[in-house]
């Protein structure tokens, strides 16, 4: 007698709160079990893993700025849950550097840490999520393929970030490199996504919101109001279960029209 296959398993970086705990809940309510990455906040991911439907999901605990402990996530999920069929890298940091009045030292960490936590670590992630998929015997099934990723950049890749340079550069280094690993892994049947969020209402952009600058923000936005942390998930859960192979490379803007590019 056959058994049945495996429930998906999807890694979902920096899922603690915000846009990863919602992308978190919005897989598992499909029936993916959960590796749910967290840096620091413990608390706040034991609770978000509490909250996810049915069992079998787990935590998972490491700096992605850190070339080993990434390593050692990946083998650590591989280990407890079976390798992850889906990957969304969503952990990311934004660190205040205005050009005119930040100091050379200030300056060159904020790029080191930025590029170290929002593109180099994703980088090092994709790459063993994509050996691992590519060399996979046969696809899940024809329409999903062998694995997929989706890296979570920011309207910040095309708009810029006058005050946080090193963010924007790092979300537009991991749009090209979405793109870059969607052509190099297509055959393969592994299929990359990127999608780009503008101004979200989670608990880190409150204070933005609720601060001096919160009108200017809002009205950037036609909707007359900043995207849900749902709304971003469900795109991303979209590309992560749904969006057929032919849409592989695409960066899907969910931002509610506050910056449209061509």
């Amino acid at each position: 007698m056959t058994s049945p296959p495996r429930a998906p398993v999807a890694l979902v970086t920096g899922a603690s709160r915000g846009i990863g705990a919602a992308v978190a809940a919005a897989l598992a309510a499909r029936g993916v079990r959960i590796a749910l990455h967290y840096r620091s906040n413990h608390a706040a991911a034991r609770a978000t893993l509490a909250s996810l439907p049915d069992a079998g999901h787990v935590l998972v605990q490491a700096d992605l700025a850190d070339g080993a402990a990434t390593a050692a996530l990946w083998d650590e999920v591989a280990a407890r849950l079976g390798a992850p069929d889906i990957v969304i890298n969503n952990a990311g940091i934004f660190v205040d550097h205005p050009p005119l009045t930040s100091s050379y030292d200030d300056w060159r960490e904020a790029w080191r840490l930025t590029l170290a936590t929002n593109l180099v670590g994703p980088a090092n992630l994709v790459l063993l999520a994509a050996q691992s998929m590519a060399a996979r015997p046969a696809a899940r099934d024809a329409a999903f393929g062998r694995g997929r990723i989706v890296n979570v950049s920011s309207r910040g890749a095309f708009r810029g970030e006058p005050d946080a340079p090193a963010y924007g550069a790092s979300k537009a280094g991991l749009n090209a490199l979405s793109q870059s690993l969607a052509r190099a892994v297509a055959d393969r049947g592994v299929y990359v996504f990127a999608v780009a969020p503008g101004w979200v209402g989670t608990e880190m952009a409150t204070a933005h919101l609720n601060g001096p600058g919160g009108a200017a923000i809002l009205a950037q936005h036609p909707l007359g109001r900043v995207s849900s942390g749902e709304e971003v998930a469900n795109a991303i859960a979209y590309c992560a279960l749904d969006a057929p192979a032919a849409m592989t490379g695409a960066i899907i803007d969910v931002n509610g029209a506050s910056y449209l590019r061509t």
